[in-house]
């Protein structure tokens, strides 16, 4: 993706800075961004819960878990806009009106939590191993951020053009409210895609590096058993709402420098307007949360050591009339002042290490700290 050294990096960056809620993305394999932008005089949109987006339309970012500092946010599409062109016209518009771009410096920042450096990575994985060595829970998954100073020179447009270079197989986005603050992601993680009565929803566990520009395929039984049961909920969790349920995988899928094992499950939809209940029970899947879900999802805030705030949310596109488009919000980091905390996790079983998991989400974050550089 080429972008000519326009006014528009200046233009995007500043309203990273400001009270407007925006969302610029790009879908796999394409080269055309979208542009959702909101008039900056309506007030933000939230919600406490997946099913309050029955009927809903537009950009959402919504957290793992609800509280006040976290709530979920649904830009609206007062402006649309594809290809950098009709993007720049729209924002030179904005930036033209009487009001012009109020500064954000008010707006609220986000707690991100004590860094996970490896000691304390170690004691939240021996939290999480005893309950799994006991049988209590199938799987969690434990994650941790790191927070990074930034280039003096750092543009969140750059960064977001950079890992539509570096990822093509991702959907990639750059997102801001003053609610939420800045987010940069890269996900490869579809949560649910569709229109009318055609979806598509994946399971996606398991990782390993790339060796080279080779693919591995020798995948340990430890993955194999984490992505049968991030299926196997899927596979439960459809039924309850569709039917033609049709699967492919699993299969080796790249996502930047990683691979992970991929199944790919299609099914149809008699009734679009309950995509929030629909939601509601995907989220958190396994790949994110852990067996048995509920009690996984209560032990995870409590011994995980850190807020997860939005990453292994869902971000994307939502409409129930139309096409929908969203995500597992992975491989993503939060832009606070001249900083960025990073976020990565990685799914634990009994036969877990801490040092292979650790190893994990070093090459997950490295995901993101490539497009900062």
């Amino acid at each position: 993706m080429n972008i000519p050294e326009t006014k528009l990096h200046q233009l995007i960056d500043r309203l990273t800075q400001s009270h407007v809620c925006f969302a610029i993305y790009r879908l796999p394999w394409t080269d055309e961004p979208i542009l959702i932008l909101q008039n900056e005089t309506e007030e933000v949109e939230t919600f406490e819960d997946l099913s309050e987006l029955n009927g809903k339309t537009g950009f959402v970012l919504a957290p793992f878990r609800y509280s006040p500092e976290h709530p979920g946010v649904i830009i609206r599409p007062d402006h649309t806009a594809r290809e950098w062109e009709q993007i720049e016209e729209v924002l030179q518009h904005l930036y033209t009106d009487s009001s012009l771009i109020r500064s954000a410096e008010t707006a609220e920042t986000i707690h991100t939590g004590t860094a996970h450096g490896k000691k304390n990575y170690t004691e939240a994985f021996n939290r999480f191993i005893a309950p799994l060595r006991e049988g209590t829970f199938k799987k969690l998954v434990l994650s941790r951020n790191e927070t990074l100073d930034l280039p003096e020179n750092f543009s969140p447009l750059r960064a977001f053009i950079n890992a539509c270079n570096s990822y093509p197989r991702m959907m990639i986005s750059l997102t801001h409210t003053p609610i939420t603050g800045t987010w940069i992601g890269s996900t490869p993680e579809i949560i649910l895609s569709g229109q009318d009565n055609q979806w598509h929803t994946v399971s996606l566990a398991g990782t390993m590096p790339m060796e080279g520009e080779v693919m591995p395929e020798n995948w340990s039984d430890k993955n194999r058993e984490e992505q049968a049961f991030v299926s196997e909920y899927l596979r439960k969790t459809i039924k309850k709402f569709g039917s033609k349920l049709t699967e492919k995988g699993p299969y080796t899928a790249r996502a930047g420098q990683l691979v992970h094992l991929k199944t790919d499950f299609h099914f149809c939809l008699k009734n679009t307007d309950n995509l929030g209940d629909i939601l509601s029970e995907l989220h958190p899947t396994p790949a994110v949360c852990g067996l048995p879900k509920q009690a996984a999802y209560e032990f995870i805030p409590e011994n995980e050591g850190y807020d997860r705030s939005y990453y292994s949310g869902i971000i994307g596109w939502l409409d129930s009339q139309g096409h929908t488009t969203l995500y597992v919000n992975l491989r993503c980091m939060y832009i606070h002042n001249a900083q960025t905390t990073l976020y990565a996790g990685g799914g634990i079983l009994p036969s877990s290490t801490a040092d292979t998991e650790w190893e994990e989400t070093r090459h997950k974050m490295n995901t993101m700290k490539q497009i900062i550089q």
